[in-house]
């Protein structure tokens, strides 16, 4: 009748780490990586990232936003970014817009670029080209002509 319960140790909660997966309202998600985090090794993201944190590896992700007082020690791979901290690598983006606050040591290979003034990048910028225009200029090459410049009207 009167049956004590027998209490389970508790045991102390471990601290999460500030990274999390959030849903927008279009289905997709994106991740955060909060500024106390610290991540050695590369990162693969289907969903968008965002970091605030630290990360020493090569990033590959659909979309990137990079917070002012993260570093990123590694290559970024991403079809668009925006970058606001510290990367030390290279940057391969179709759509990237480098603020103010950034600061890039390697080398950026973009489509489309935007570059606010007061950033800074040491390294050298290569716009990609379509991969339909690589084959051609490829084939060209292939043919002995006569080299010529022509401008579009």
């Amino acid at each position: 009748m009167f049956s004590k319960k027998s209490e389970e140790p508790t045991r102390p909660s471990l601290p999460k780490a500030q990274s999390k997966s959030v849903a927008r309202g279009n289905g997709s998600t994106f991740s955060v990586i909060g500024s106390d985090v610290v991540i050695t090794g590369n990162v693969v993201a289907s969903a968008d990232l965002h970091v605030d944190g630290t990360i020493e590896g090569d990033i590959s992700c659909a979309s990137i936003v990079q917070g002012e007082d993260s570093v990123i020690t590694g290559a970024v791979e991403a079809a668009t970014a925006r970058l606001a901290g510290t990367i030390r690598g290279s940057i391969n983006s179709t759509e990237l817009i480098i603020l103010q606050s950034a600061r890039i040591e390697g080398d950026v290979h973009y489509d489309a670029l935007t570059i606010e003034q007061g950033a800074q990048v040491e390294g050298r910028f290569s716009h990609s080209k379509p991969k339909a225009a690589s084959k051609a200029s490829k084939a060209a090459a292939a043919t002995p002509e006569d080299p010529s410049l022509s401008l579009a009207g």
